[in-house]
């Protein structure tokens, strides 16, 4: 299982600087299929620098949980390493 991209990314607007939250399509490469998950992430920097994300599913998807919880987790941070979430 693998992610494949993120898609239709949003920024919520906030008032709070350390704290962007974001709605977006996961594009998931499961064993037997290609499917598409909506996701609620949030992504909060400590005092420290520290990054701390938070992930939400609005809808049960057919797959256990922590796995996919997983690999998204890394995905994201890798994304937000790099840049190419929408500031």
């Amino acid at each position: 299982m693998r992610v494949i991209e993120l898609q239709n990314i949003q920024r919520e607007e906030g008032q709070i600087f350390y704290l962007r939250k974001y709605t977006c399509d996961a594009v998931m490469e499961f064993p037997t299929s290609t499917d598409t998950v909506q996701i609620f992430f949030s992504i909060e920097t400590s005092p420290m620098g520290k990054k701390i994300i938070e992930l939400s599913f609005p809808q049960p998807i057919n797959y256990p949980l922590i796995p996919v919880k997983k690999a998204l987790l890394e995905y994201i941070f890798t994304e937000e390493l790099e840049g190419r979430l929408p500031c």
